[in-house]
């Protein structure tokens, strides 16, 4: 397979996870190499995400660093055969590969987590909101740049709106839906959106009010990504303009207690709906 230019977060991901298996087997990239009749140079290329890896080839190492784990190795495997190109491959070279990798990782995901205490959730967001959002930064962005960037966002709904779309759960601090990024009419169709979502069977929507105690979270903003095993799990800091992918064992579970801390301190969805649509009459 020839070498990439650019590989994606979970083609990165995939050659990082295959490094880990041969750290904790406790060899070389060298001897790894001689078994496969290959060089390190080329293993170095395939832990790097810059060189593509084969089915037979993950087995293979799979078999030679002793990974019982099959849930592992068959999740692995997926990544190494996937050939989707989604939606989100018409805004290469237009938007930065974060955003792409963002979708990709969404499309591919098991279920998403998301806590937010500045800005809705991406997913959750109106045209409008997410347009004030992109236009805030200084110095603003060119029509020819702020455009793609709000058509992305709303192109990411395809994650919990598709037929058989997995699991979406949100916890919203108060100020996240009282703060208004635009103006009273932005804000009012923002809320009625988030209401409308968690409708869905697969949506949960979840409110931490102003007035609960304990709740020391201002920057728990996160989003966790389900993978089909847990070490395959991805998490970032939400944030609208990017952040990096966190994959480390001891960073998903800090992010994953994090979630649970949250979600303890919010209201239930029920609570929650009918929170929202008190402030939704009071604009």
């Amino acid at each position: 397979m020839p070498p990439r230019n650019r590989p994606t977060a979970r083609q990165v991901r995939l050659g990082a996870e295959l490094r880990r298996l041969r750290d904790a087997a406790g060899m070389t990239a060298r001897e790894v190499a001689e078994l496969l009749g290959s060089t390190s140079a080329q293993m170095s290329q395939m832990e790097a995400g810059i060189a593509g890896v084969s089915e037979a080839r993950v087995r293979r190492l799979a078999a030679h660093y002793a990974c019982g784990d099959s849930g592992l190795v068959e999740g692995l495997v997926a990544m190494a055969t996937d050939r989707t190109k989604g939606w989100w491959e018409e805004y290469r070279g237009v938007l930065p590969p974060a955003f792409l990798d963002l979708a990709e990782l969404e499309h591919h995901a098991t279920f998403l987590h998301v806590t937010a205490t500045a800005h809705v959730p991406g997913i959750l967001q109106t045209e409008d909101y997410a347009r004030a959002v992109f236009a805030y930064p200084s110095p603003e962005l060119p029509s020819a740049e702020l455009e793609p960037r709000v058509a992305h966002c709303l192109g990411r709904r395809v994650a919990v709106e598709r037929p058989g779309a997995v699991p979406y759960e949100a916890v919203l601090h108060e100020s996240v839906l009282r703060t208004r990024v635009a103006d009273r009419h932005v804000a009012r169709a923002q809320l009625a959106r988030i209401l409308r979502q968690s409708e869905r069977p697969n949506v949960t929507v979840r409110v931490i009010p102003f007035d609960v105690d304990g709740f020391a979270g201002a920057n728990a903003a996160a989003l966790y990504l389900g993978g089909p095993v847990p070490p395959l799990d991805t998490a970032k800091r939400d944030e609208p303009h990017g952040g990096p992918f966190l994959d480390a064992e001891p960073q998903l579970a800090l992010f994953r207690a994090l979630f649970r801390k949250v979600t303890s301190a919010s209201l239930d969805p029920a609570r929650s709906r009918d929170f929202i649509h008190r402030l939704a009459k009071e604009l």
